[in-house]
């Protein structure tokens, strides 16, 4: 049954935070509101949690996983950043956006894309998120959270734990988000002089990344 974690969306409450990150420790996978919608995440290093992920997700080993970072120092660590890519991910973070970038050595080859060791990144603007990645002080595994055979993401804590209770190992409810996934943009093409290509168009503007 998952633990359901109820706490206030602008001042999270640290002690109910610190158990959800137990929960994180000991390999469970959570639902966590976002500034889109919410996602499900798990601890980065922990393979068996991963593959539970996936498994929540209805997804197979090549869907993206996204890595939720708290800020662009972080983000550097597991993903390969020139000039013109920093500039975009400066003006875009934090925010509704997942960038496709090239990966680090330092991201598990089993969460890179196999064919292009590319990598999903992403800095999140939620009080709650933010707070709960300083506690567990390390960027977490992620994806946007949609029901099996269903194209809108879930945005309700309570409903959350109703449809995946037997699944999760906890929810953290801080009132509804936006019903809206991530808007994707592939960086990768960057490096070698080319243009960002959007992926996906959801919430995060990309008029105002000038895209």
């Amino acid at each position: 049954m998952a633990q359901y974690f109820d706490v206030h969306p602008d001042n999270p409450q640290a002690r109910l935070l610190k158990q959800a990150v137990g929960l994180l420790e000991k390999g469970g996978v959570l639902a966590v509101p976002t500034d889109s919608s919410y996602a499900i995440a798990c601890h980065l290093d922990d393979k068996a949690a991963a593959d539970r992920l996936r498994q929540i997700r209805g997804v197979d080993d090549k869907h993206l996983l996204t890595l939720l970072c708290r800020d662009l120092s972080e983000l550097a660590n597991y993903a390969r950043v020139d000039n013109r890519q920093y500039r975009l991910l400066k003006l875009a973070t934090p925010g509704p956006y997942t960038f496709i970038l090239e990966a680090t050595k330092e991201v598990p080859r089993r969460v890179s894309h196999p064919q292009r060791k590319t990598i999903g990144l992403r800095v999140p603007e939620h009080t709650v998120l933010q707070e709960l990645l300083a506690l567990h002080g390390a960027p977490l595994l992620a994806s946007t959270l949609f029901a099996p055979h269903e194209s809108e993401p879930l945005n309700d804590g309570e409903e959350i734990r109703q449809r995946f209770e037997r699944q999760l190992a906890g929810v953290i409810g801080a009132g509804a988000c936006p019903s809206e996934p991530t808007t994707v943009i592939d960086l990768v093409p960057m490096a070698t002089g080319g243009d960002a290509v959007v992926v996906r168009q959801g919430r995060g503007s990309v008029a105002a990344l000038g895209l």
